[in-house]
């Protein structure tokens, strides 16, 4: 049997994280969702997830912000970046922040298992969208 996928969900929108519960957790373990970039970090050194899906525009701390402390306190969690932003100016930041993917939004329902797959597997991951 293959050990199960171990998710953790940063988003301050609310109705979003129900959503993205439900989707990816009928694949993977979604062992907690949390409404802002320090609540992330604490959560992820606290949870210790496989990978953290996190929003870029949030309250407290920024995903940004969150990427970079994870990747300075050597956290092992592979981030992916969901979020509305769609220009290469955002991707470059992710990626130089820790993030192992992009995902669009508005791509979520078509991307978000993907980039968790690719990541897991130690490879990067950008939604098809955005690189056209």
């Amino acid at each position: 049997m293959v050990p199960s996928v171990r998710v953790l969900l940063a988003d301050d929108h609310v109705q979003l994280l129900g959503e993205l519960r439900l989707q990816l957790g009928r694949e993977f373990e979604v062992v907690g969702a949390v409404e802002n970039g320090e609540e992330a970090v604490h959560a992820a050194l606290r949870l210790s997830p496989d990978v953290l899906v996190l929003d870029i525009a949030m309250p407290v701390m920024n995903g940004f912000q969150a990427a970079a402390r994870l990747r300075d306190l050597k956290c092992k969690t592979k981030i992916v970046i969901l979020t509305t932003y769609e220009d290469y100016e955002y991707i470059d930041a992710a990626f130089s922040a820790g993030a192992s993917a992009y995902v669009a939004k508005r791509h979520f329902g078509t991307d978000l298992v993907m980039a968790i797959r690719q990541v897991v597997y130690g490879n990067t991951f950008v939604s098809p969208s955005l690189l056209s």
